[in-house]
């Protein structure tokens, strides 16, 4: 018998993870690491600090908030700084998974975190060289009331070690007034300056006398899992398009004598951070390997290892789907679909491990047109074809709710006095290219429905049951039925082919 834990909208079918150890090793451990230093301790915190789905589909058990959690339980002790690039600001970077960009997610982040009663203490605008944009967000800063700093970047570096460790070097900078014995330094994104933010900061400190210590929690690659362990591939495949590999950690085997796992930009920047540190505060012996910078407890906290290496091996083909799609879509580069391919040869596993390919594939065969399959909780496979009507993806929708809720599959949940409203507004006034109903406007109308018909309010009743169900497209959806997918929380996969041959998407 299947067991189906809900928690903040993710659903498992079986735990391989036991959150609640987790937050308790992981405090005590970051507590241990304050300790050690002059009770003050500058943690950059890598990866997402919150939503952190990869890693609640990677190990079934893990909140996609924990991070944010475990800051609250240090509320009294911890602060936060937040950095962001003045280059990605310039670019407008995007949040891929939110579609939300840089600074609009660091605006986001910081409602949330005050909601949560956690003190933000400030904003660095990092690699500032005189951006526009940059400008106009430190003035939206100032004028929400939010302290914020300006970094520019520093001359020879990062080779000039002289001159980054002076007061023309990481001196220039302004010093950043903090309270607490705990700094958290955050960002949305990667290549947002943190680790340079920190290393500013403990020079300032030790110039004033304070001991102050760094470290890093970064949940992947998890260190004390094996290299090629599906956990750590799926993080390899997560960041293909930076192409990160996950290596053995050569200081901790020379200093220790014991293998773990660390990745490339880590293990490369290692013996620069080392030296810095060293530098600023005279001592070179305090941390051997950046495995030693860590604080990241995630490994000890797997319970069952078959469960999380299965999901790790279906986050995977998720991944390589989403680097073709992407690929077909001009967004992604070919480099990165080959590293794809090499982590799903590495785990010995195909597209057709995932369950739900095979079966909108075969469906789109027997009627030419495109279609789309869901995996319920239960295992049950449910499909979807377009037609002048539906697409494909509103229509496997509309099916998989019947089945949920037991309604016969002939049954109209949607009555044609909402449904034609909605296709005039398309065809007329909104020239719309096709009049089929896409997911948005078809849980519109199922909603309106539902509000006089007990038959659509029992099949919208069953919505919430989709959350972590399984979705293959045989082609790419439009961008409004994937966020609805994304929100809707169904881990959604497409074929890299256009709709009807169309090459402007």
């Amino acid at each position: 018998m299947l067991s189906v834990y809900f928690v903040l909208g993710v659903v498992w079918v079986n735990i391989g993870f036991d959150n609640e150890l987790y937050m308790t090793k992981q405090k005590e451990h970051i507590l241990e690491r304050i300790s050690r230093f002059d009770g003050k301790l500058y943690l950059e915190f890598g990866g997402k600090l919150f939503d952190d789905y990869h890693a609640a589909r990677v190990l079934p058990g893990f909140i996609p908030d924990a991070k944010i959690r475990l800051l609250r339980s240090l509320s009294d002790q911890a602060e936060l700084v937040f950095c962001i690039s003045a280059d990605n600001i310039e670019k407008n970077k995007i949040r891929a998974d939110l579609g939300l960009s840089y600074d609009q997610d660091l605006l986001r982040q910081i409602d949330m975190v005050r909601g949560m009663g956690i003190e933000v203490n400030s904003v660095v605008i990092t690699r500032y060289t005189g951006q526009a944009a940059a400008d106009q967000f430190k003035q939206k800063l100032d004028a929400l009331g939010i302290r914020n700093y300006i970094h520019s970047p520093i001359k020879g570096y990062p080779s000039d070690v002289d001159h980054i460790v002076s007061e023309e070097g990481y001196g220039a900078n302004p010093y950043i007034v903090t309270t607490k014995p705990l700094v958290v330094v955050t960002a949305p994104g990667p290549g947002s300056g943190k680790l340079a933010t920190c290393l500013s900061q403990i020079y300032h400190e030790h110039k004033r006398g304070v001991v102050a210590g760094y470290g890093k929690y970064e949940t992947f690659p998890v260190w004390n899992l094996s290299l090629k362990h599906p956990v750590n591939l799926a993080y390899e495949a997560a960041t293909a398009d930076l192409q990160d590999v996950n290596m053995i950690d050569p200081f901790h085997l020379e200093a220790y004598g014991v293998t773990t796992v660390n990745y490339n930009r880590d293990v490369e920047a290692f013996p620069l951070v080392r030296t810095i540190l060293a530098r600023i505060t005279g001592n070179d012996h305090f941390y051997r390997s950046p495995t030693d910078m860590g604080v990241n407890m995630a490994g000890y906290a797997i319970v069952d290892d078959a469960v999380c290496r299965e999901a790790s091996c279906q986050e995977v083909i998720r991944r390589y789907y989403k680097g073709l799609t992407d690929l077909k879509m001009g967004r992604e580069q070919q480099a990165t679909v080959d590293k794809l391919t090499t982590i799903m040869q590495q785990l010995g596993i195909k597209t057709g491990d995932r369950a739900v390919v095979q079966p909108a594939l075969d469906k789109h065969d027997r009627v030419g047109t495109p279609t789309a399959a869901i995996q319920l909780l239960d295992g049950r496979i449910i499909t979807g074809k377009a037609s002048p009507l539906l697409s494909a993806c509103s229509a496997a929708v509309l099916n998989a709710v019947k089945v949920l809720a037991d309604i016969p599959k002939a049954t109209l949940l949607m009555s044609p006095a909402v449904l034609e409203p909605i296709i005039d507004l398309k065809n007329n006034l909104l020239e719309s290219r096709s009049s089929a109903i896409k997911l948005d406007d078809c849980l519109t109308a199922l909603y309106i429905c539902a509000a006089t018909d007990e038959t659509a309010a029992s099949a919208v009743a069953q919505l919430p049951n989709l959350r972590g169900c399984e979705i293959h497209s045989t082609e790419i959806l439009h961008s409004g039925d994937e966020s609805i997918l994304r929100k809707l929380r169904m881990n959604l996969t497409c074929e890299p082919v256009f709709p009807n041959r169309t090459i402007l998407y």
